[in-house]
């Protein structure tokens, strides 16, 4: 028996989550009011961020593994604005203060900037009932 690889490795995950971002942030930017749509997309934004961060602790766990402990801690400190963002975000969405989402679309631009979105590859799947999703209670 071979030995079975997986190539859904955290880094790879990471990088399609920060493109599904991207390209989320793109829709988001190009409305003009929130509707449903936008609150569906916000909820899908909240919800990639918060799996960046569970792969960065995932990765990070890697390193300590090794005892490269430095190079967790650098990871962590690089990253460390995932979950700050995805607090905020989640913030604007439990109070519905939609006022306050462009500015924070303002602030988290910047942390996609190397993400080029030449054409949308992500459906409306991706993002389609999200915010009831997000509003259910977490057990």
């Amino acid at each position: 028996m071979g030995r079975v690889i997986n190539t859904d490795n955290p880094g790879k995950v990471r990088n399609q989550l920060m493109r599904s971002c991207a390209e989320l942030m793109r829709h988001l930017s190009q409305k003009q009011a929130i509707d449903d749509e936008s609150k569906d997309m916000a909820a899908s934004l909240v919800m990639c961020l918060r799996e960046i961060e569970r792969g960065i602790d995932d990765s990070a766990a890697v390193w300590e593994k090794r005892d490269y402990w430095i190079k967790a801690e650098q990871l962590r400190q690089r990253w460390d604005w995932v979950a700050f963002a995805a607090d905020q975000l989640e913030n604007i969405l439990r109070k519905e203060a939609w006022e306050k989402m462009p500015e924070f679309m303002v602030k988290l631009f910047p942390r996609f900037a190397d993400v080029k979105v030449t054409r949308i590859t992500r459906s409306s799947e991706l993002w389609e009932g999200a915010y009831a999703q997000f509003l259910k209670p977490q057990p």
